[in-house]
């Protein structure tokens, strides 16, 4: 693909062996002086790595220690903690300032289709041929390691559905979303989103696949629930199995080299053959070709060689001291009746490694929960059983983590339409060392105890509100008689009463009839004076039509109020076009401004004055001589009334 204007790839972090050789003399020189400066601080550094792990169960011993000491000093100086082991007795004091550690040291950086040219490759290239190697009805298995905030794994969501279709998706495709955060993904789970971090998708897959909700937008839910979110270590963790693509971008570079060898190990082991591996643009494969085949070493593309995958981790050969026959038969028989003895247990028993992988399922656990021999292998997390009835894989950090047996007590489970409760004992065990080795979870069936719990339980509120109400309605009853007396005597109060409130009534009748009589004596009154007032104003606009010259009426603001039909056939405008309209800003063939100083005049004296011959133009334009008589107008607060009528001595002429 090309780089459509993109910036050059970083160098990778991881260099060859035998470049490194090169330098080793120059490397232990470094080495060698930067310990005897810092021998003391790393010593210290250590210390507080393995009280991390053994407080919290967080191991940080494979991350590389450039990278970790600069982090968890930046924390310190945050806290103002000069030394680790003054940091170390503020962790054992505060534990809020493990979840502020742990979130300066798991950086999480992560966008939606974050390096697009990586996702393009991925979308144009890999999904086709993964989807054409698959029978059409074979699930499609996808984990995302290091998912941070949930982004990449949603990411994949959409590239999958866009590939197959929304519906073919949910039937096949299943996404494994996992972190170390436990923060970050609560925040994956929720599927919410400021709309800043949907930038980087298109409008219309905006659109398509996420929701509002409030001031952020939502992840579509019916795809949602393809995505399995959960807390998994890829140092310490069994891998998710027969995967058909694994993203672990940007996360390998943070960890020594010791602990990437033990990570790509648990990934090849993960991969089924012809898997795709997907990892950062700081992360190669360089010493893997036999396992791993390069699909596109600019976007880090890797492919799963054909050939058996090699168990994630080795377990130690069993050490046997020299015996004689007979004694190797002895021990054999007794392992032989010891897990015949754990299997025929009377409860059900399930019992996990360290690395989350289930190791034993007695035959009650298999027969009870619907589990198999087969299952003996596999994560735990892969079984139902993991999360129901019961989240158990949170219980089981827990105990790991503050090293203490948990219990949970009727934990319900239904069973078709039985309920069934089961009390759930989570054990954590240790090794001859101290370091956790597995866990143990054993059920038992506690359903007829806690449903006879229940039922006496039942028995007894009932027996106890039953005498409550008994007590109560003897009480009642004592106080009803009182209330019936009672009641009698108000029953007659009440009549006289009643007696009163109807004469009142009668009163108020005859009030409101006087008054609605009076009410239609006004409304005749005013049907009158509305009459007489419609024949008063007809009449007055009848005399103000009749006059042939123009008569303007100004109230004391000067605004026309006024403008018979002389004055439209003088000047040409219409009443509605001037009422309200300050006189002296109309522009009609009068020079206005020569009346003025005669209107303010008759404004201040109150008497009449005129006529003024004024020279003007008619509505047809023609030049005419006009007299302009203003009068003094009482009406409307003051104001004046101007009669324009054309000379006879310009009529003539």
């Amino acid at each position: 693909m090309n780089e459509s204007g993109k910036e050059p790839l970083p160098e990778t972090r991881h260099e060859p062996r035998q470049e490194k050789r090169h330098d080793s003399r120059q490397e232990t020189r470094q080495a060698a002086r930067a310990e005897a400066q810092n021998a003391e601080p790393n010593e210290a550094l250590e210390e507080l790595l393995l009280f991390i792990r053994e407080a919290r169960g967080f191991d940080f011993t494979g991350y590389k220690r450039s990278t970790l000491g600069r982090r968890i000093n930046k924390r310190m100086s945050d806290v103002g903690m000069d030394s680790y082991r003054d940091y170390q007795d503020l962790l054992e004091t505060s534990s809020d300032e493990f979840s502020a550690l742990f979130n300066t040291i798991l950086i999480n950086v992560t966008s939606f289709f974050r390096d697009p040219d990586a996702w393009t490759f991925l979308q144009h290239e890999v999904v086709p041929e993964l989807i054409a190697d698959l029978a059409p009805d074979q699930e499609i298995r996808v984990w995302s390691a290091g998912c941070s905030s949930g982004e990449e794994a949603y990411s994949l969501a959409i590239m999958f559905a866009e590939a197959l279709g929304i519906a073919e998706c949910l039937r096949r495709v299943k996404i494994y979303a996992t972190d170390v955060d436990e923060e970050a993904l609560r925040e994956a789970r929720s599927g919410l989103y400021p709309t800043k971090a949907l930038e980087p998708l298109a409008p219309e897959l905006r659109e398509k696949y996420f929701e509002p909700n409030g001031a952020q937008l939502s992840f579509r839910p019916d795809l949602r629930r393809r995505v399995i979110f959960g807390r998994h270590d890829i140092t310490r963790d069994a891998p998710i199995s027969r995967l058909d693509l694994l993203l672990c971008r940007n996360t390998l570079m943070y960890f020594n080299v010791e602990a990437q060898t033990q990570i790509v190990d648990r990934f090849h082991f993960a991969l089924r053959q012809g898997g795709y591996l997907f990892l950062g643009k700081a992360e190669m494969l360089l010493n893997d070709a036999e396992r791993f085949e390069v699909a596109d070493m600019r976007q880090r593309v890797f492919r799963r060689r054909t050939g058996e995958a090699g168990l994630p981790y080795q377990p130690a050969p069993l050490k046997v001291r020299s015996s004689s026959g007979l004694e190797l038969h002895s021990v054999a028989r007794t392992r032989q009746l010891r897990d015949l003895v754990l299997d025929a247990g009377p409860t059900p028993w399930i019992a996990i490694d360290g690395d989350g992988a289930v190791v034993v399922i007695n035959s009650q656990a298999r027969s009870q929960f619907g589990l198999s021999s087969g299952d003996v292998g596999r994560p735990f997390q892969d079984l139902e059983i993991s999360y129901r009835p019961v989240e158990l894989r949170s219980l089981i950090e827990q105990a790991t983590h503050e090293r203490r047996t948990l219990r949970v007590n009727r934990a319900e489970r239904r069973v078709g339409e039985e309920v069934q409760y089961l009390d759930i004992l989570i054990q954590p065990l240790s090794g001859p060392n101290g370091l956790h080795v597995a866990t143990t979870i054993s059920f038992t069936d506690v359903t007829v105890a806690t449903q006879l719990k229940a039922e006496v339980k039942r028995v007894r509120e009932d027996l106890e509100t039953a005498y409550e109400e008994l007590q109560s309605t003897n009480e009642e009853l004592e106080t009803t008689n009182e209330e019936l007396q009672s009641s009698i005597e108000e029953l007659e109060t009440t009549n006289e009463e009643l007696q009163s409130t109807n004469e009142e009534l009668e009163t108020t009748n005859e009030e409101l009839q006087s008054g609605n009589e009076e009410l239609e004596t006004m409304n005749d009154e005013m049907r009158i004076r509305t009459e007489e007032l419609d024949e008063a104003r007809a009449f007055l606009e009848a005399v103000l039509t009749s006059i042939a010259a123009g008569v303007v009426v100004l109230d004391s603001k000067l605004r026309v109020k006024s403008w018979n039909r002389g004055a439209v056939d003088l000047w040409g405008l219409r009443s509605d076009e001037v009422i309200n309209e300050p006189f002296f800003d109309l522009d009609f063939g009068l020079p206005t401004e020569e009346l003025r100083p005669v209107v303010q005049d008759c404004l201040k004296s109150r008497k009449r004055t005129g006529p003024v011959p004024v020279s003007a133009l008619s509505r047809i334009g023609r030049p005419i001589m006009c007299d302009v008589f203003c009068s003094p107008f009482d009406g409307h607060h003051g104001g004046v009334v101007l009669m324009m009528e054309e000379s006879r001595i310009s009529s003539s002429d």
